[in-house]
């Protein structure tokens, strides 16, 4: 008899291009998974309006270029459900409920929340949609009653409080959900071209369809060592973001990397133009792919459809149980 897979959920918002950062720090360990999980995927398209309300006009279109990167990247709708949240109603739902229980203190004391207050700038984020993100991030992953969540150390906080609301509902209503772990696995960690945090706010960011003569022009506009100010200084590669960027890329070159840096016989400018075609290279199947993809969005459109219909009905048959919990009249 077939041991049944755990469940999985995860998402990304489709607020823009996605790039290395999201390639190494997601979807390579969401390719791994998808082998041994029962993945649900998602276009958190509710998530991404949160903080977009005022410029939704890239939203839709973002939506589809986010599912050609991850099926380009390697995520296969045979073996993963991929879907648009939006779509599926439960969502919304299951928010509304969970919203009831939520004490506005736990949000208030949300880690992530009062960092994007302070580092957010050009958008203002101080809206009641906003404040309450983590309780739909909790109705993302409880919906589909996913016993593991990949995330990041610095999103566990996150979902420390789907646990609590899940141990909360128990206590007003039953038992229904399981608490969901984390999945911690060991990534790569990219940070952008300015050695900041890769964001697309902050256009620090190679992106996953970035033509090659785009990707030169950043890469030569990256941050090195800074105590390397001549060709005859040496080096200290594992301070130098474009040391990093190899070991991501192209990890059989880090050794020989390492020796003419510290070494200082090949200066950080044809380091970086060695670095860039690396890159490319690297990123022209997904490129290619992608490409492919969004020439076609009428497949795209039908292996959302099918996700989103697979997600509909795990959706339905927990909100069935979920108002049987909280007796509303069905």
């Amino acid at each position: 008899m077939t041991k049944e897979k755990k469940k999985v959920l995860s998402g990304m918002r489709p607020t823009g291009p996605l790039h290395l950062g999201h390639l190494v720090g997601a979807l390579d360990s969401w390719r791994r998974l998808q082998d041994e999980y029962d993945c649900f995927y998602m276009i958190a398209d509710w998530h991404a309006l949160m903080s977009e309300y005022a410029d939704t006009e890239g939203l839709a279109s973002f939506s589809l270029e986010c599912l050609a990167d991850w099926i380009a990247a390697g995520i296969d709708p045979e073996k993963s459900t991929l879907f648009l949240q939006s779509r599926v109603s439960e969502h919304l739902e299951l928010f509304m409920i969970l919203s009831n229980i939520t004490p506005l203190g736990w949000l208030e004391r949300c880690p992530t929340y009062k960092e994007q207050l302070r580092e957010v700038t050009g958008r203002d984020l101080t809206n009641y949609a906003f404040l309450g993100y983590p309780v739909l991030q909790a109705a993302d992953i409880l919906l589909y009653r996913a016993e593991c969540v990949p995330v990041g150390e610095d999103q566990v906080a996150h979902l420390e409080l789907t646990r609590e609301l899940v141990r909360r509902f128990e206590s007003f209503y039953g038992p229904i959900f399981p608490e969901p772990q984390p999945l911690l696995s060991v990534t790569k960690r990219l940070l952008g071209l300015d050695n900041r945090k890769m964001s697309k706010s902050l256009d620090n960011f190679i992106g996953l369809g970035e033509r090659p003569e785009s990707i030169r022009k950043k890469v030569l506009s990256m941050v090195t060592d800074p105590e390397r100010i001549k060709l005859e200084d040496p080096g200290h590669p594992d301070r130098c973001t474009v040391f990093s960027y190899f070991g991501a890329f192209q990890e059989e070159m880090t050794g020989g990397v390492r020796s003419w840096c510290e070494g200082a016989t090949v200066g950080c400018v044809a380091c970086k133009k060695k670095l860039a075609e690396a890159v490319i290279a690297f990123l022209e199947p997904i490129r290619k792919k992608r490409n492919e993809l969004l020439h076609d969005k009428e497949e795209l459109e039908t292996i959302l459809r099918q996700g989103t219909a697979k997600a509909r009905e795990a959706a339905a048959q927990t909100m069935r149980e979920v108002k049987k919990y909280v007796k509303l009249l069905t």
